[in-house]
């Protein structure tokens, strides 16, 4: 039975010098030092990923739990091809579509209407998102459409992809990135206007 460990700075930036095959194997053998080294490595990057797509870092941290299990029950589907953080990876972002597919306070927004955006001006190529400020204006998306903007524009899944992990036509997948894309960008044109407003008032006084 896997342990719930705490969750701890990660090693993150060490993961080339680590004995991946050394590790993976003790996991197997069901080593609970093992385990636990992996979870520490991982934990803290994974967790991050677990928030983008929830509302709450509690939800979140459920989200990193369950995927965890999910990781050392089928470590031994992984072949040691490619890397073992993309494969965790890709495991916990599928935890974390069906945690919101089950979730009920999630249900109501993973339905793909046009009912949740308000209309959307058109599409700005030269406006730049910040990673950090772009992340804080998805988690104010509904659910569903940041849910989608996530897998296509960071993880990089297609739309054919998006349409099977979420059971939706691809073409929906396409209009909802694309609005959800245009309101982002009408949130950050507010905002910069905004800025630029106050600095003009600080300036004039």
């Amino acid at each position: 039975m896997l342990q719930r460990f705490p969750i701890t700075s990660c090693q993150w930036g060490k993961n080339h010098f680590m004995d991946y095959y050394r590790l993976v194997k003790d996991c197997l053998k069901e080593k609970p030092a093992a385990q636990k080294e992996l979870y520490d490595l991982f934990a803290g990057p994974m967790l991050g990923i677990c928030y983008r797509y929830t509302k709450s870092m509690a939800d979140a941290e459920d989200v990193l739990q369950e995927g965890f299990i999910k990781v050392f029950r089928n470590l031994h589907q992984y072949k040691h091809e490619g890397e073992l953080g993309g494969w965790i990876r890709r495991i916990m972002v599928t935890t974390a579509i069906n945690y919101l597919k089950k979730n009920s306070r999630y249900q109501t927004e993973m339905i793909y209407t046009d009912d949740y955006l308000h209309a959307v001006t058109s599409d700005h190529p030269e406006i730049r998102l910040g990673a950090k400020e772009l992340a804080e204006l998805i988690r104010q998306l509904p659910t569903g459409y940041q849910t989608i903007f996530n897998l296509h524009a960071v993880e990089g899944y297609s739309h054919v992809e998006i349409g099977e992990l979420l059971g939706i036509h691809e073409g929906t997948s396409r209009s909802q990135y694309a609005r959800a894309r245009g309101l982002l960008i009408n949130w950050l044109e507010k905002k910069n206007g905004d800025i630029k407003k106050e600095t003009y008032a600080r300036t004039k006084f």
